[in-house]
């Protein structure tokens, strides 16, 4: 009997044992599981996320065959290295006819400038003719009732005053019109600032024709050569600029709420496992296109049946990066894996 009571006791030890055991597990799973939780939602991390930069299609001002070419595919350039060279012949040619007419222009400036003087020396000299027969006919006109002088006398005396006013009218038109010919504005001689226009811009289209990275980038999909015609406006070069490299990662709406602007992220490449990379979360977008809803000629379009299973959208998280390591250098398009630590 002592020794049934002794097992029946140490089975029962036994299955409190299994239970509490039982129970410790369970409680461990979901304290774990509320820990996991936790950290899923308060440190979000997605792998649909890639490395992007910015791309600018470089396009000549000017139009003419590409006769200089000096990199190729897939080159890093540094601000201000030569690109191509469009052919700069006909534009050095229109520089040359433009300089050439700035030369004349003063030429022909001076020249009016010489001509006004000219006319307002001949206005001075008839106003001082002029004066001097108003004084003469106002000397004579008191003889003509003491007969000291005749009746024709005074009017040849008046009509040489009458001419003399006549001949000054016309000399100050001639001066204003020679001031309007040299196209004199305050301190600014229209005829000048047109001719050193044309000047300017022939000597930009010159300049044009070398064309140079505006600043650190890499050469993509390069596609030409020498002897091609380059349109203006039209692409020719593309840069990925090397300065700013950024990752758009797409968070699950519900993780949007602990993802704000200035937090901090931890990236990972798969061009570079184990290497990690640190960001900032630059910001959240806000808008998504949404086929379902989209208006087709003015009227909403809404989709006439609707799945059960609503899945979460996603939005793009920008997170900025650090400058581009040359031992680990980013490349456009590689896949990351992103986790926001901006709560810690």
């Amino acid at each position: 009997m002592a020794e049934a009571r002794a097992l029946a006791g140490g089975d029962l030890g036994v299955r409190i044992a299994g239970r509490a055991l039982g129970a410790a597990i369970v409680i461990g799973a979901i304290v774990l599981s509320l820990w996991v939780a936790r950290l899923y939602y308060l440190y979000p991390r997605t792998d649909d996320a890639y490395v992007r930069a910015n791309i600018v299609g470089l396009a000549p001002h000017v139009s003419g065959p590409i006769v200089g070419l000096p990199i190729h595919d897939n080159q890093h350039v540094k601000q201000g290295e030569l690109l191509f060279v469009v052919d700069p012949r006909p534009y050095r040619s229109a520089l040359d006819s433009a300089m050439a007419n700035l030369a004349l222009t003063n030429l022909q400036i001076k020249g009016l400038e010489d001509a006004i003087r000219a006319a307002q020396s001949r206005q001075a000299q008839l106003a001082a003719n002029a004066a001097y027969d108003r004084q003469y006919l106002a000397r004579i006109e008191p003889l003509l009732a003491r007969h000291f002088v005749t009746a024709n006398d005074v009017y040849n005396a008046r009509s040489r005053v009458a001419s003399d006013l006549a001949a000054i009218a016309s000399a100050r038109s001639d001066v204003s019109r020679a001031g309007n010919e040299l196209g004199q504005d305050g301190a600014i001689n229209a005829r000048r600032k047109a001719a050193e226009a044309a000047v300017y811009d022939a000597k930009l289209n010159v300049e044009y024709c070398y064309v140079q990275a505006p600043f650190d980038a890499y050469i993509t999909n390069l596609n030409i050569t020498n002897g091609q015609y380059a349109n203006e406006g039209r692409e020719v070069v593309s840069l990925v600029d090397n300065r700013t490299w950024y990752v758009m990662a797409n968070f699950r709406e519900d993780f949007l709420a602990h993802i704000a602007p200035g937090m901090a992220a931890q990236v990972y490449l798969r061009s570079y496992p184990g290497h990690p990379f640190r960001g900032r979360v630059q910001g959240v977008g806000w808008a998504l296109y949404q086929g379902n809803g989209a208006s087709v000629a003015g009227l909403p379009e809404v989709e006439p049946t609707l799945n059960w299973v609503r899945l979460s959208q996603r939005f793009p998280v920008r997170i900025t990066m650090g400058a581009n390591d040359d031992a680990f250098p980013f490349r456009m398009g590689a896949t990351a894996v992103v986790t926001i630590q901006g709560a810690r």
